[in-house]
């Protein structure tokens, strides 16, 4: 395959999903205030921000964490290349240069998903826009689903997938680190009822309550952390996305793996998860943990660049 046309399908599927994390963050957000019955001035909306990973970027441009400002930055701001309407956009525009390769059922509806999101644009309000974020999530499963039931499963799909997958660990990442510093930092012990009621809107961020509550009958922290960093099963879960793209990056190479950057990087971060467990996660410090597996997973990221897309590197390889 072409590395412009893997690369261009690599990203189509990570933007996609980059969507998806936002919009369900958000709603989450939104249905969490109701759950603590917090009025609207009082909810928190600077992690939503933090998990974006964008926080510089709005202090630059904003000047107060509040409703409306961080539902434009991450909704609507053109100048933000991770809001839900930039990245629908670079989904499309990748989709366009690789119309080809994928179906014509996936194309419409990304252009559908596109053109909806830009009817929508001027919308401001929670209210106005809660209908328009299950809108996106509904969207992506379907262009999800159109993946997975209309392409050949040939190198095109796995880029797809791998897109896909590192996007989403590194977005379920996020989400953990976030609440384990920052949500309701006043209270300080565990398995409170609102760290309760905290800990269940982690799992709906990752759409993992029902499977998680199927694995376990009570909501803490050490459940919750074990669930969505290493079970294998559950398709957010770090560990399971990681397994995921090593077998999409091995699908790909087939048996000329040796020596290719981005399989050494993706079996280290393979062997790092396999190597611990949430006792010695938790004993070392979560968000370290999460630290160090991030900046792994951006190695990764880089090295399936030099692998696959960057001409002059696979000329080198080869």
């Amino acid at each position: 395959m072409l590395s412009r046309v893997a690369n261009s399908i690599y990203w189509m599927s990570r933007y996609l999903e980059r969507a998806e994390n936002v919009a369900r963050f958000i709603a989450v957000n939104i249905h969490l205030m109701l759950d603590l019955g917090l009025k609207r001035a009082d909810t928190q909306w600077e992690p939503l921000v933090i998990t974006s990973g964008d926080e510089a970027d709005f202090h630059k441009r904003y000047k107060e964490i509040n409703e409306k400002n961080v539902l434009h930055f991450l909704t609507f701001d053109e100048k933000n290349p991770n809001s839900i309407l930039s990245c629908i956009y670079a989904a499309r525009e990748n989709a366009r240069t690789v119309r080809e390769s994928i179906s014509s059922e996936m194309w419409e509806h990304i252009n559908e998903l596109y053109h909806n999101v830009q009817k929508h644009s001027r919308r401001r309000s929670v209210v106005d826009l809660e209908a328009f974020y299950g809108y996106i999530r509904t969207g992506s499963h379907l262009i999800t689903g159109l993946s997975e039931n209309t392409l050949s499963h040939d190198e095109g799909w796995h880029f797809a997938r791998m897109g896909r997958m590192l996007e989403r660990a590194d977005k379920t990442a996020r989400i953990l680190d976030v609440k384990y510093f920052l949500l309701l930092p006043k209270i300080e012990y565990f398995d409170s009822p609102y760290d309760t009621v905290e800990w269940g809107a982690v799992l709906k961020s990752a759409n993992a309550f029902d499977m998680y509550r199927k694995c376990f009958h009570r909501i803490n922290y050490h459940d919750v952390a074990d669930f969505m960093i290493f079970n294998l099963e559950f398709p957010r879960a770090m560990a399971f996305c990681v397994r995921s793209a090593m077998k999409s990056l091995k699908a790909v190479t087939g048996d000329n793996e040796d020596g290719i950057p981005a399989v050494l990087e993706i079996q280290k971060l393979q062997d790092m998860l396999a190597a611990t467990s949430v006792d010695a996660v938790l004993a070392g410090g979560l968000h370290e943990f999460i630290d160090v597996f991030q900046f792994n997973l951006n190695i990764v990221d880089q090295a399936i660049f030099r692998s696959f897309f960057d001409n002059n590197a696979q000329a080198a390889i080869g």
